[in-house]
């Protein structure tokens, strides 16, 4: 599992950290993992490191030190450095000292044509301008050196996360470095998991240095697929349809009978024992999954359920969402159910609680424009978790679930922007909502299941469009992989 802390937790790290060691030795660290990854980059990008071109971006913290020294390192294997220093007087004095040393060379005068001449012909810029302790965009005098970096061909990496991004948040305010790979120190921060400002990172390369991170203080958490694999529920010798879980499906209407029929689809192959269907999509759904339990008597007389879906093309009907917030089980709730829902009725709840928006979704439950939740992410779903007293994952490019108790959040990037097709979400409700029946908590099934929706719309599309059903269909391919099988 990938975990993301916040910079106070980092600097304290690294305060604790230094005091045990050597003056300069943690920089050095980090130094030596920087420049053997940008070894490996000019490697792929020039052929070699020998006679490549480096142009280092180097601002007054100490970030701009981690970019001298390996720097100088790259020019003690051949390589043609130059430093443009932005802020000469502030720069890091023995990292300056170490690049002279080596035979690197030293351009002052910020972004000067000179400095964008240097970076249009560099194999490689090291971006070193701005440490995880900024936040705002760029300054005005760094923004030509930034917009040179993005037009030239030269591979560009960023030093612990991409100058001008909020480390903390995600967040972008202005301009801001974009890389073709980030090099983190000790931890991933929560901006390089978290769009918008994960589309600035590129790769993402994690060098040890030994910090002393305490587990519980993490903000974020990202599953892998030996995480995944551990929570996956798989059937024993003894197992029924109801040891195995049994889950309801409240979606669909007369308008949107297809909503119904791809939330099925979802849970079919979610690991549950049974479907049970309620709703007026009935004969689209029995048509296309004869397996599935077809119900007309409304959610409160269908039948043992161990958890429910509802609102996937619901349209108006709240009596059948209403009924299914008074049921003492876990419930899902997607789509239309989030209009419909009475805020009181979901907080009021006593069983798990999952509610799946998307941006616009959330916008309208929190009262704010579209375009606030989505830079704001992070925020935002603690926002709604914490004012519903329910699990909220927010789907987009980085799917994020928060719990209302609190604690890390999980991030998912398993997706692909051809999941951005009508019905997607559907086959996510079923798929998680299948979870939960099956035993796993809100969080876990949140988590999960859009970590398997991310994979099978990424074996579905294979680089193609595709549609809703072609995810569902692609499922269990998913859950193989994650298995090894």
């Amino acid at each position: 599992m990938r975990t993301a802390y916040s910079v106070e937790t980092v600097r304290n790290a690294e305060r604790e950290l230094m005091a045990r060691l050597p003056e300069g030795a943690l920089m050095q660290r980090a130094a030596a993992g920087l420049a053997a990854a940008c070894a490996r980059v000019l490697a792929r990008v020039a052929g070699r490191v020998y006679g490549s071109r480096v142009v280092l971006l180097v601002g007054s913290g100490d970030n701009g030190g981690d970019a001298l020294y390996a720097g100088a390192r790259l020019a003690r294997r051949g390589a043609g450095v130059t430093a443009v220093l932005l802020a000469p007087e502030r720069a890091h004095g023995g990292g300056l000292t170490a690049l002279r040393r080596a035979g690197g060379r030293v351009a002052e005068g910020g972004a000067s044509g000179s400095a964008e001449e240097l970076i249009a012909r560099a194999d490689l810029v090291l971006d070193g301008i701005v440490g995880i302790g900024g936040a705002g965009g760029l300054r005005k005098e760094a923004v030509p050196l930034a917009d040179a970096a993005a037009r030239s061909r030269a591979a560009v990496v960023a030093v612990d996360l991409p100058s001008g991004v909020d480390a903390d948040t995600g967040r972008v305010r202005g301009d801001v470095v974009r890389a073709d790979l980030t090099v983190t120190f000790g931890t991933h921060k929560p901006g390089l998991l978290i769009d918008p400002a994960r589309e600035y990172a590129g790769s993402v390369r994690l060098v040890d240095i030994g910090l002393p991170l305490p587990g519980e203080a993490a903000e974020l958490e990202a599953l892998q697929h030996p995480d995944v694999a551990r929570l996956l529920p798989v059937p024993a010798g003894e197992s029924d349809k109801y040891r195995r879980g049994v889950v309801g499906i409240a979606a669909g209407s007369a308008r949107y009978p297809g909503a119904a029929v791809l939330a099925v689809a979802g849970a079919l192959r979610g690991g549950a024992g049974a479907v049970r269907y309620v709703g007026p999509a009935g004969d689209a759904v029995i048509a296309r999954f004869p397996e599935t339990l077809v119900s007309d008597q409304g959610p409160e007389r269908a039948g043992r359920v161990q958890a429910w879906v509802v609102g996937p093309g619901a349209g108006d009907d709240a009596a059948t969402v209403a009924q299914v917030l008074a049921a003492e089980v876990p419930v899902l709730i997607d789509a239309d159910g989030l209009r419909l829902a009475e805020a009181d009725a979901v907080r009021a709840r006593t069983a798990p609680t999952l509610m799946t928006p998307h941006a616009g979704e959330a916008a309208a439950l929190l009262g704010v424009g579209r375009e606030e939740v989505e830079a704001a992410r992070l925020a935002s779903v603690r926002e709604l978790a914490a004012r519903y007293g329910a699990t909220v994952l927010l789907k987009g490019s980085t799917t994020l679930v928060a719990s209302a108790k609190g604690g890390p959040v999980r991030v998912n990037a398993t997706g692909t922007s051809w999941l951005a097709t009508a019905g997607s979400g559907d086959v996510l409700s079923g798929l998680a909502g299948s979870l939960l029946a099956a035993g796993l908590s809100a969080v876990d099934a949140g988590s999960v299941g859009a970590y398997l929706h991310g994979l099978a719309g990424r074996f579905a599309a294979a680089g193609a469009p595709a549609g809703a059903h072609d995810v569902a269909a692609a499922i269990p391919r998913a859950w193989r992989d994650v298995r090894g099988e």
